[in-house]
């Protein structure tokens, strides 16, 4: 990329990632469109001041003036043998600081569609990639429309008995329990979120109210990890009296991910725990 686009355009930068935000935040308030690449998401804890208390409040602080049109972009999540300390998936924490976006593809159309979407944004964005599926491939539609906004889910497997919610590295295990779950008469709807913020409750809930039944999948700690905000938005809305089950969510265990490939994988949710839990709700009547 510096070779093809010069080194005033991509800059190799010392390892300091409170550095390299900070200048991001600078060069975005000058007019330009940083892309920031924090490589893992573990680090942003390092970059937090610039993001939080400077990138997400000045727009706000200065009535518009000073827009921040900044994408960093984290590689997250466990299945590459990493270890604790770079392992772990921190999108919930973002969501909760307002003036930043967070952004969570799945697939490999979406990654290509948010990403531009996200470069195009006026606001700084977090861009959460998935470390493990780097060398997934897969068709991009060039002329998905729908897939270049932020803020819209999809659903991209229909069904009537219930709804899978889910993001990021989370949405090809639940398509694959989907797939299984159907050879086994169950016909579960498989929404994926896609951003986290603006989070699209709506597709969510028309999703609830056809199906009467929702399992909630994260790849992030079961406490404090966003499904639990999105557990909480059905149970404020009318949706809740559709339901002919309790919410079921379904998230790596709280502890930090081990370095251990066999305990790694025994952490973070795998298509087995995902089917269970469908089962559960689907047999509760």
């Amino acid at each position: 990329m510096i070779k093809q686009f010069g080194e005033q355009r991509v800059i190799s930068t010392p390892i300091s990632e409170a550095a390299i935000s900070g200048s991001a935040v600078g060069a975005a308030l000058t007019g330009m469109r940083p892309i920031v690449d924090i490589m893992f998401m573990d680090f942003l804890t390092i970059a937090m001041d610039s993001l939080v208390n400077q990138a997400a409040k000045t727009r706000y602080m200065f009535g518009g003036v000073g827009q921040v049109p900044l994408t960093i972009r984290a590689s997250g999540g466990a299945g590459t043998g990493a270890a604790a300390q770079h392992s772990q998936s921190l999108e919930s924490w973002f969501t909760y600081i307002p003036g930043i976006k967070v952004v969570t593809p799945g697939t490999v159309n979406d990654v290509y569609h948010l990403l531009r979407a996200s470069i195009r944004d006026n606001n700084p964005v977090l861009f959460m990639e998935v470390k493990a599926q780097y060398g997934m491939k897969g068709e991009v539609d060039f002329d998905d429309l729908d897939a270049a906004q932020l803020g819209k889910a999809k659903v991209l497997v229909e069904g009537e008995d219930v709804t899978i919610v889910t993001y990021g590295s989370m949405v090809v295990r639940c398509l694959e329990a989907a797939k299984g779950l159907k050879e086994q008469g169950i016909n579960a709807e498989v929404v994926d979120v896609r951003c986290l913020k603006p989070l699209d409750l709506g597709t969510i809930l028309e999703s609830i109210k056809k199906t009467s039944r929702v399992v909630l999948v994260n790849e992030g700690h079961k406490t404090s990890g966003f499904i639990g905000e999105i557990s909480a938005c059905i149970s404020e809305s009318d949706a809740i009296f559709y339901l002919d089950a309790p919410i079921k969510r379904v998230a790596a265990f709280d502890v930090p991910i081990p370095y251990s490939k066999e305990l790694e994988f025994y952490v973070i949710p795998d298509v087995k725990r995902i089917k269970e839990a469908v089962r559960e709700v689907v047999v509760n009547e």
